[in-house]
């Protein structure tokens, strides 16, 4: 599904108001200057990892595809601009006719970065690249959280699949982005009906506490949901007595009882003994569904319980602890040309850098990055540089193109992102995989 030709489920007409003030005004003031169709390279990166992690993961480039695609200012969007006098009558001008005629390349989303790792470049006029700076970071910055987090639990989890449910726990329309996050980062299913209708993503749920409570015995609840949704259901197993409940899901299932939930307990005794009283009923084939705040840690230390799959909220759409990655966009190269005619195709590009105290410095140029492998195909660095790409690294190149002149040619399915995640997280080095708190798993170079 193409999901520019649906409607954005926002309560703005586009997503030109999804912007901070001040890019509204230094544009009026680029344009004022002469100095707005200079051409302009921003980049996005993050001068390090949430402390601990070891490696971060790329998501919601699609999304970034979608919300540059649909960056426009209609009349409603010029009105409120103009009522609140944000900018003058001359920016809003070209603000009515704003297309992002410029070019993106990115590392393609699912690949993994590593501090410096130049995972977006925007190139264009000056006034078209600097109006997609926070649209383009709030997008960058939550998915990206939520798909590190994911990835760390499909890590933990092995071969046992996850559910994403954290729809309740955030925000409407951030619930359906973690959804689609989660699923780059590894997770097969999510509860949020929305994510699966936006982006195909397979969803899954049977019933809450609320509807054993609504009988007037567990029996009785379980007898309605098996005669609706059939004996391959989940039956939830821990409203009141677990052991109790196990024993009547069973009587009313049978032994093709599709799967009991725990929620609640001590998930590793309560495991090994339902899956030890399903054994002795005859349910061998019923599965065991563990949910209750679950994160990476714990769902590590369900490695040996009789567990086949995981739900996961709370812990998934807030990034487990990290919710934001810290990126930033960055001017790193620009023309010298004061005005060029509005084509921005003008004078070479030059390097231009922050110099700044307290670690916000950045590199001047724009980027090109690689990422070279030993002879057993394992990644041994992250290797940056600017100008041309050295000869031996063509076939190790991160960054792919996305947008082309305005137009989009980067969109892919999601699955192809979800694969491409697992085939990048195989290619790095074993520690990557360690839960424990340790330094980015591969070195960043700068050539």
């Amino acid at each position: 599904m193409n999901t520019a030709e649906l409607e954005l489920p926002v309560s703005v007409p586009s997503t030109a108001l999804f912007t901070d003030q001040y890019e509204l005004t230094m544009l009026q003031a680029a344009l004022r200057s002469g100095t707005a169709h200079r051409r302009s390279v921003f980049e996005v990166f993050t001068r390090r990892l949430p402390e601990g992690r070891r490696y971060g993961v790329v998501a919601g480039t699609g999304r970034v595809l979608d919300a540059v695609e649909n960056f426009r200012f209609g009349p409603d969007v010029l009105d409120f601009l103009r009522s609140r006098a944000v900018v003058d009558e001359a920016t809003l001008s070209w603000l009515a006719d704003y297309r992002f005629g410029g070019d993106i390349h990115g590392y393609p989303e699912g690949e993994v970065y590593f501090p410096g790792s130049p995972v977006l470049r925007v190139e264009g006029t000056f006034a078209e690249c600097v109006l997609l700076e926070t649209v383009v970071l709030s997008i960058l910055n939550h998915d990206s959280a939520v798909a590190a987090a994911a990835s760390r639990m499909a890590v933990a989890a092995g071969d046992r699949p996850l559910v994403e449910m954290g729809a309740r726990r955030t925000h409407e329309l951030a619930a359906v982005a973690a959804s689609r996050a989660a699923y780059v980062g590894g997770f097969s299913r999510t509860s949020d009906l929305a994510a699966g209708f936006r982006y195909g993503i397979p969803t899954s749920g049977t019933s809450a506490h609320a509807f054993t409570l609504l009988h007037d015995s567990e029996r009785d609840a379980f007898t309605a949901q098996v005669e609706s949704l059939g004996r391959g259901t989940t039956l939830l197993v821990d409203t009141y007595d677990v052991a109790e409940a196990v024993r009547t899901a069973v009587e009313v299932a049978g032994p093709d009882l599709g799967a009991v939930r725990i929620d609640s307990g001590d998930l590793l005794l309560v495991a090994h003994r339902v899956r030890q009283q399903l054994d002795e009923l005859g349910a061998r084939d019923t599965r065991i569904v563990v949910t209750s705040d679950l994160d990476e840690y714990a769902i590590a230390s369900l490695a040996a319980a009789p567990v086949d799959s995981y739900g996961v909220g709370t812990q998934l759409v807030t990034g487990s602890g990290h919710p934001t990655c810290s990126m930033v966009y960055k001017l790193v190269a620009r023309a010298d040309d004061a005005d060029d005619g509005g084509t921005g195709g003008g004078g070479a590009l030059r390097p231009v850098a922050k110099r700044s105290l307290g670690g916000k410095s950045t590199v001047g140029g724009a980027k090109w990055a690689a990422r070279p492998r030993d002879a057993d195909g394992v990644a041994r660095a992250e290797v940056l540089g600017t100008g041309a790409l050295p000869e031996e690294l063509a076939d190790v190149r991160l960054q792919v193109p996305l947008v082309r002149a305005g137009r989009t040619i980067g969109r892919e399915p999601l699955d192809a992102a979800r694969d491409r995640h697992r085939a990048a997280l195989a290619g790095l080095p074993l520690s990557a995989t360690q839960l424990s708190r340790g330094e980015p798993v591969l070195p960043t170079e700068q050539r």
